[in-house]
């Protein structure tokens, strides 16, 4: 009876979270934002050339693609965002699955007057990617995921147990009140890259207004076993780019997803975890430079020879 107590407390203790619109506290001077899907949406929109659309993960933001926006700005129109529930933009109440999300990147791409692109994601944010080229192939040109987190057979049992009203609060708010330390070291296989500032900086980001409950909402919108048997819908070229260390998603994973998906080919990097943008940031960087690269455009075929004239050609002909 005391453990039957014991545990309904723990679940009224879970309570309701709340979620947020509107600036957050310490919101950068500098961030452009916009207006969509009833959301205050950050975003980074730089370069000219053929369009790139850059996806983050989880619990992640478009800092994610620092280095990646700077070596692909060079040649291409590079839009990148906070998805609804991450980095500076809002966490408002409502949709936070894979579809939905990417419902906000095409009318983002729309306000910013992008009709097609070619699509960058990274973990949980390539579930985002593979539901655009779903749902609207004639605008993703071709796509490219690290490490990504879009089979069912992925989730921890946590997040199942989430999926559960009253459990799922419980849980995210004892899992966000712990420091992300540990959780931070998990994405990485040479853990002396991880500074005390950047823990430091995920920390906070964590414990900006509304997030546990847009990442509850978001991680209880990760139902894959549907969609995932449609993957092989997906004829657009796709460049996998992962990390051999990689404890979050495994390598098997990526072997998995490149045998699904039509057009795929695998690249794996070793010593190198779940952010091979960082840990493998020179190799993993130049293939995707290199997969993004517009065709070249066509030489132009030789002009004909011209036509002799009549009379020259009669006199030629009444030569000996």
């Amino acid at each position: 009876m005391k453990t039957a107590a014991a545990a309904l407390a723990l679940l009224l203790l879970g309570g309701c979270l709340h979620f947020h619109e509107g600036p957050l506290p310490g919101e950068p001077r500098e961030a452009t934002f916009a207006e969509v899907e009833g959301a205050r949406v950050r975003f980074v929109d730089e370069g000219e050339g053929p369009a790139v659309v850059l996806i983050h993960g989880f619990a992640s933001s478009l800092e994610n693609w620092n280095g990646v926006r700077e070596a692909l700005r060079e040649d291409h129109r590079v839009l990148a965002l906070d998805l609804k529930g991450f980095g500076w933009t809002d966490r408002p109440e409502g949709d936070y699955s894979p579809r939905a999300q990417a419902e906000l990147v095409f009318a983002l791409m729309d306000q910013r007057g992008i009709d097609e692109a070619a699509v960058v994601g990274h973990s949980w944010g390539s579930s985002v990617v593979l539901a655009m080229a779903l749902e609207r192939p004639e605008r993703v040109e071709r796509i490219a995921l690290y490490d990504a987190w879009v089979f069912e057979e992925q989730l921890p049992p946590m997040f199942v147990w989430a999926r559960a009203k009253g459990l799922g609060e419980m849980l995210f708010r004892l899992f966000y009140q712990e420091r992300f330390d540990d959780k931070v070291e998990l994405g990485y296989h040479d853990t002396s890259r991880i500074t005390q500032d950047y823990v430091e900086r995920v920390d906070a980001a964590q414990h900006r207004p509304g997030t546990t409950a847009a990442a509850l909402a978001a991680v209880r919108g990760q139902r894959f076993a549907e969609v995932q048997r449609r993957y092989h819908e997906v004829d657009q070229p796709v460049l996998l780019l992962w990390g051999r260390e990689d404890e979050i998603t495994l390598l098997e994973d990526g072997e998995r997803l490149a045998g699904t998906l039509p057009n795929s080919a695998l690249k794996v990097y070793p010593n190198c975890g779940h952010f091979p943008m960082r840990e493998a940031a020179a190799a993993s960087t130049h293939a995707l430079v290199e997969f993004l690269a517009p065709a070249p455009a066509p030489e132009p075929a030789p002009a004909p020879e011209p036509e002799p004239e009549p009379a020259a050609a009669a006199a030629e002909e009444a030569q000996p």
